[in-house]
């Protein structure tokens, strides 16, 4: 998923749940559900190489923008508690992609990491097709938007 799907599922999850020995695994565990749902990211290609990784790259740094932004959009006017925890319950949604990144983008995986990352890749189920794999996540956009 994009890490604006993921970014705003944790956001909602840690302020709906505030304490981090509730909100953490539940932000990874919508994390592994959302991987599990077929979708297009910016990572879709590197392995096949049809995208570069610089590609991916820079439309990861935009995406991690939008993804800050759509935060604090979403949850300043609520105050600044609120949106330091909507800002960890995303960090902690996207820790599974973040310990990927070093395997993805840099071809090292250090030993502690490999199986953490083969968890998450037991989940991820990447699709080619824009339409149907960005349709889920504006499903969730949409929905955090009203559930906030």
């Amino acid at each position: 998923m994009l890490s604006i799907s993921h970014g705003l599922s944790g956001a909602l999850v840690a302020t709906k749940l505030i304490h981090p020995l509730l909100f953490i695994p539940a932000c990874l565990a919508v994390h592994y559900l959302e991987d599990w749902i077929p979708h297009w990211d910016v990572g879709t290609g590197l392995s096949t190489g049809k995208r570069k990784k610089s590609t991916a790259i820079g439309l990861e740094l935009v995406e991690l923008a939008i993804t800050v932004g759509l935060i604090y959009w979403f949850w300043a006017p609520a105050g600044l508690s609120t949106l330091w925890l909507a800002g960890a319950g995303a960090f902690a949604a996207l820790l599974p992609d973040f310990m990927e990144a070093p395997r993805n983008f840099l071809k090292w995986e250090p030993s502690f990491l490999k199986p953490f990352n083969d968890f998450h890749g037991r989940f991820h189920h990447s699709t080619h097709n824009l339409t149907v794999g960005l349709l889920p996540q504006l499903i969730v956009v949409v929905s955090v938007f009203f559930l906030k």
